[in-house]
């Protein structure tokens, strides 16, 4: 086995030790407490979900469920990363801008925890990917006027919390909206794709309280220079004044009878990688489980940490597998309109992981044996099938013997294109999970 080829397996190794450590068939069954399991059969176990874990942790508790216990309900996945399941349906719907089979998945959940009582529990499985799969819009919004305004909120380099936020406020569910709607007892169970890992920001918090505001919202469509569409103004604006309902808040009684139970995470993910790597003889570094950030950006960093171990052994020595966790961005700044407000731009195909791996590249041309992968854990980089890529000590130099112009794919975001070209990307389809983008520079 050459150099290249034991760099990739590991690289790899380390990737699948991270998805394994937040699978919701091995994590979900031991947190399903042994008194729910041996509720009375005429208690109702209401299931609902939303994300791109929805499916493998509902599967999860139809396989651990007492047969002459009452289980149905709804959950709703992205498309492509559904199950075949015996009691609880599947929608597959939109991510990350909502569709209408969303809407009527989400409109269905809401009709059904409307009908359950105090005898009965509200399971609800929640995971990155909900915020878009469980929008409901909330009266005097259309779903147009809601795909409009998430369309630019992630074309403007908003942090996912900032977006959860206006989200928030233009949803019947989300922001604790769904819990406080139910009279039965509510267990969430989390799995989390956000740096910091707080149930308010997974999946815009359906079962968490909510600590922002309707001013919160409108704040960040001005910082932005949103161009959100007149119905999204006037409500944030009507909400400002006081003339809406404010999302329940911490401290409200409707979460008496509510627990959010966070089940996996990033750091959970990364200390697997890590114990990984120990085992095939390689030091660990976590270098955190939020890193955020413009993924270029991130890139200088990391390559200058890069470069201070390698050339003095500081702060640690070769070999050292750096790993690191948490959510980059890709600020699109081709951002001009036509005269109808269309975009016009040509912005390629790349996703945050391969844009941080061809900055990592290009900063760090000319330092020997340096391999890295950069992959979401949901399998998803971006708008293609790829999980992320893995960039090569040669990834450069091969790319401009094929007369790829590295530098110009990098100023359009198009670095699916590079490393499609070398064949350097991780394709693992649909992984049923999300704790958010795992990272590994490998210095050996």
């Amino acid at each position: 086995m050459n150099a290249r080829e034991y760099a990739c397996r590991l690289l790899l190794g380390s990737f699948n030790a991270a998805l394994a450590a937040a699978d919701p068939l091995y994590i979900v069954p031991r947190h399903l407490p042994a008194d729910l399991l041996h509720r009375s059969p005429a208690g109702r176990t209401l299931v609902v979900g939303a994300g791109k874990a929805a499916a493998a942790m509902a599967l999860a508790v139809e396989n651990h469920w007492p047969e002459n216990a009452i289980l149905d309900g709804i959950v709703l996945t992205r498309y492509g990363h559904g199950l075949p399941l015996q009691k609880i349906a599947v929608f597959e719907a939109g991510h990350p801008l909502p569709d209408e089979q969303g809407e009527k998945g989400a409109r269905a959940i809401q009709a059904e925890v409307n009908k359950l009582g105090p005898d009965d529990l509200l399971l609800c499985l929640l995971s990155g990917g909900g915020s878009s799969l469980l929008s409901l819009p909330i009266e005097g919004v259309s779903l147009n006027d809601l795909r409009n305004v998430t369309m630019e909120l992630l074309r403007c380099g908003a942090t996912i919390q900032e977006i959860n936020t206006v989200r928030k406020h233009l949803s019947a569910l989300l922001g604790g909206r769904l819990a406080a709607s139910s009279r039965a007892p509510v267990l969430a169970l989390i799995i989390s794709d956000v740096t910091g890992d707080d149930p308010t920001h997974v999946a815009s918090g359906p079962c968490a309280p909510d600590p922002t505001t309707y001013p919160d919202a409108l704040a960040i469509i001005e910082y932005y220079d949103v161009h959100a569409p007149p119905a999204i103004m006037e409500t944030l604006l009507a909400g400002a004044q006081g003339k809406l309902n404010e999302t329940p808040k911490p401290g409200d009684a409707s979460f008496d009878h509510v627990e959010n139970r966070v089940i996996a995470t990033a750091h959970d993910s990364l200390l697997a990688a890590a114990e990984y790597f120990y085992t095939q003889g390689i030091p660990a570094v976590i270098l955190g489980d939020s890193v955020t950030g413009e993924a270029c950006d991130v890139a200088r960093v990391f390559a200058a940490l890069v470069k201070e171990v390698r050339q003095y052994g500081q702060p640690w020595k070769p070999p050292v597998a750096l790993i690191s966790g948490g959510e980059t961005t890709v600020t699109l700044r081709e951002n001009r309109r036509g005269a109808h407000g269309e975009h016009i731009g040509q912005n390629g195909k790349g996703g945050r992981n391969t844009e941080f791996l061809l900055s990592l590249a290009v900063q760090l041309e000319g330092v020997e044996n340096i391999y890295a992968l950069a992959c979401d854990t949901d399998g998803i980089d971006g708008t293609e099938n790829n999980a992320g890529a893995v960039a090569l000590p040669d990834s450069l130099w091969r790319a401009r013997e094929m007369g790829i112009n590295v530098s110009a794919l990098l100023a359009c975001h198009d670095t699916h294109a590079f490393f499609h070209q070398l064949g350097d990307l991780v394709v693992t389809g649909p992984t049923r999970t999300n704790v958010n983008d795992y990272r590994v520079i490998l210095i050996l």
